[in-house]
């Protein structure tokens, strides 16, 4: 197995803070907002072999397995990350496989620029995730029901807002939704914007359930995403609780550290919350507009320690082993590549010594034996 030496990505909205005091190093003072553990092109894993992505070019069999090459072809499906908000992320849904097929080759047949600023589709796939707490954690997560939704915005007391609250009484629910996410992202921009400092003041001064649009409002003045967030139910994750994403479903991470493992793509629509471009037909097409729990994941423990968060998902599998002091090591040998990411104690996976933030890379079939004290995560493929 291989150390993995990892990128860190420097995006505005991280925390200065969270990554560095997990490493256990000094802050540099810049925003530390996902560390990247995979073979991703944008920012690979390296190995003492090579970039992770070019140790597996050279030989996917041998390093995926037979199995999961058969099944999702010669890469490696998932990707980790360790994600620390520090400010809340841009509101956005992902699509589903045929979407994300539909419009790569449709971007593509236009020749639009791959990293053009108003492309959509980088890539063919989808990209469903999950979302484990490490610390406490606040998310965005599916769509209230209308009259809930509807009772948030009354309480605010906004005359503007008002037409959004008879809208939601007035259809049934995806109708509901659908008008008044399209009426939010549609509106006079200047009118949206003073909308939006009259709701953050009355957010502001009402706290309580309110207090995290307040929050979002602060780092995003004007943003008709500030309206469409209260359209959403809100998340506070324990530690060691999860969020599934799957296509469709309108999301927001605000606050908080946690490990993600997403599908390997980088396929996002945004509705808000952000500078970048935001294609209101191509999202409204791709958004699912259905009311929905936002389903919080505890893992499922299995007889040898293991503890997994189930997902319908196939390109990724994550679970965790909480390891007491002087238990006897786990055999995670597995037909399948992994990466095992020690976040707590002191881990050891083969020959290696992990502390927290440090991973490694199994080839499938390798043996892979892990001990000490600590949490170490699991991330695989299912085949």
């Amino acid at each position: 197995m291989d150390r993995l030496d990892n990128t860190i990505r420097p995006y505005a909205w991280g925390s200065t803070t969270a990554i560095p005091r997990l490493l256990g190093v000094e802050p540099t003072g810049e925003p530390q907002a996902e560390m990247w553990m995979g073979a991703h092109p944008g920012a690979p894993s390296r190995t003492p072999r090579g970039p992770l992505d070019e140790v597996i070019d050279e030989a996917p069999e041998r390093e995926l397995g037979n199995p999961t090459v058969a099944r999702f072809g010669p890469r490696l499906p998932f990707l980790l990350k360790i994600l620390a908000a520090g400010a809340p992320l841009s509101l956005q849904v992902h699509p589903d496989l045929e979407q994300a097929k539909e419009g790569y080759e449709d971007e593509e047949r236009r020749g639009i620029p791959i990293d053009a600023p108003h492309r959509n589709y980088k890539d063919g796939n989808h990209k469903p995730e999950l979302i484990c707490a490490l610390t406490e954690f606040d998310g965005l997560c599916g769509f209230r029901a209308p009259a809930e939704a509807a009772d948030l915005l009354a309480g605010l007391d906004v005359d503007s807002l008002k037409p959004y609250v008879d809208l939601l009484h007035a259809h049934p629910e995806e109708a509901a939704l659908r008008e008044v996410l399209t009426a939010v992202l549609t509106a006079d921009p200047e009118d949206m914007a003073k909308t939006v400092r009259e709701a953050a003041a009355a957010c502001a001064r009402l706290g309580g359930e309110y207090a995290p649009y307040a929050d979002i409002a602060h780092h995003y003045p004007g943003d008709p995403g500030v309206i469409a967030a209260m359209l959403l139910n809100h998340v506070r994750l324990q530690p060691g609780e999860a969020l599934f994403l799957g296509a469709g479903v309108p999301h927001a991470y605000l606050d908080g550290l946690g490990v993600e493992i997403m599908a390997n793509s980088d396929n996002v629509l945004r509705c808000g919350l952000t500078p970048k471009h935001v294609d209101v037909p191509e999202l409204l097409r791709i958004v699912r507009f259905e009311a929905s729990d936002p389903g919080v994941l505890s893992p499922e423990a299995s007889p040898d320690g293991e503890e997994v968060y189930e997902t319908p998902i196939d390109e990724f599998r994550l679970s965790r082993y909480v390891l007491p002091e002087g238990a006897a090591p786990h055999d995670l040998t597995r037909v399948t590549p992994q990466i095992l990411l020690c976040t707590a104690g002191s881990v050891r996976a083969g020959d290696h010594v992990l502390a927290p933030g440090e991973s490694v890379f199994v080839p499938a079939g390798e043996k892979a034996e892990v001990s000490g004290s600590g949490t170490v995560f699991r991330a695989t493929v299912v085949v």
